[in-house]
C-alpha cells in the first residue's frame, strides 16, 4: 500500500470513530432544538440531518484548529439541523401573511406615535379579538426558529438567517455585521418583558416552560410574548428587508 493510501485509509478511519463516538451528541442537540419547535417536527428528521453534519465535521477536522472536535462538531451539527428545518419550512402560507400584516400594523402606529405600539391598538386597527390576536402572535413565534425576518411566500428575503455561515463574501460580510448591529440595537428598544424573552430563548437557550418558570406566567404566554418580539422586530427592521 503506498504511503498515499496509507494515508487516506487512516483519515477514513478516523473520521469513523469520531463519528461513532459522538453520535450521542447529535441526539442531544436535536431532542434540546425539539424543545423548542413544533409537535410537528419530527425529531428523526433532525437527527438525520445532524449525522450528516457530523460527518462533514469529522472529515474537516484538524486538530490544530485550538477547539475540540465537540465543539467544532456541535456547530456543524447544530447549523445542518437548522438547515434542514428551513428546507422543510411546515408554516402555512397565512401564517406569513397574518405575521406580515400585524407587523406592517406595528409599524404605522410606532412611526406615528414614537412609543411602543399597544396590543389594544393593534387589534382594533386589524380588527381582531384578544383569543385571535394571540392566535396570531404564536403561530408567529413558532413559525421559524431560523429567521426573525424569515423570507416569506411572496418572494422577501429573509433579514437574518441564523445558520451557520462559514465562509461569507467580503460584502455580505459586511452587511451581515451592519443586520447584527442593527438588530442588537432593535432588540435593545424592545419592551423589558420582550427583551428578556428574547435574550432567555436565543442567548440562554431556554425552552418556552423554562423561559415561563422563569417569569412566572404559563407557556402559551410566552409563546404569545415571544411572537409579539418577533413582529415587532420584523416592523423595526423594515429598512433592511427593503
Amino acid at each position: 500500500m503506498s504511503v498515499a493510501s496509507e494515508y487516506l485509509q487512516h483519515s477514513r478511519d478516523s473520521a469513523e470513530e469520531l463519528v461513532r463516538r459522538h453520535a450521542p451528541l447529535v441526539r442531544r442537540i436535536a431532542y434540546h432544538l425539539m424543545g423548542r419547535l413544533p409537535a410537528s417536527v419530527d425529531v428523526n428528521d433532525l437527527i438525520q440531518a445532524g449525522m450528516l453534519g457530523l460527518l462533514e465535521a469529522a472529515r474537516n477536522f484538524a486538530t490544530d484548529r485550538g477547539a475540540s472536535f465537540e465543539t467544532f462538531a456541535g456547530i456543524r451539527v447544530r447549523g445542518a439541523m437548522l438547515d434542514e428545518l428551513r428546507r422543510a419550512d411546515w408554516t402555512p402560507r397565512s401564517v406569513h401573511r397574518k405575521s406580515r400584516e400585524v407587523a406592517e400594523v406595528i409599524r404605522q402606529i410606532e412611526a406615528e406615535t414614537g412609543a411602543d405600539a399597544e396590543d389594544g391598538e393593534i387589534m382594533r386597527r386589524l380588527g381582531l379579538s384578544a383569543d385571535e390576536y394571540h392566535q396570531v402572535l404564536a403561530d408567529a413565534a413558532c413559525a421559524r426558529l431560523l429567521s426573525l425576518t424569515a423570507a416569506d411566500d411572496d418572494g422577501e428575503g429573509a433579514v437574518l438567517e441564523v445558520a451557520d455561515q462559514s465562509s461569507p463574501e467580503p460584502l455580505e460580510d459586511i452587511e451581515r455585521t451592519h443586520l447584527k448591529g442593527a438588530l442588537a440595537t432593535a432588540i435593545a428598544g424592545l419592551p423589558e418583558r420582550e427583551q428578556m424573552v428574547m435574550s432567555l430563548y436565543y442567548e440562554q437557550e431556554l425552552n418556552l416552560r423554562e423561559i415561563g418558570a422563569v417569569l412566572g406566567v404559563t407557556e402559551s404566554r410566552v409563546c404569545q410574548i415571544h411572537g409579539q418580539a418577533v413582529v415587532r422586530l420584523r416592523a423595526r427592521l423594515t429598512d433592511w428587508r427593503d
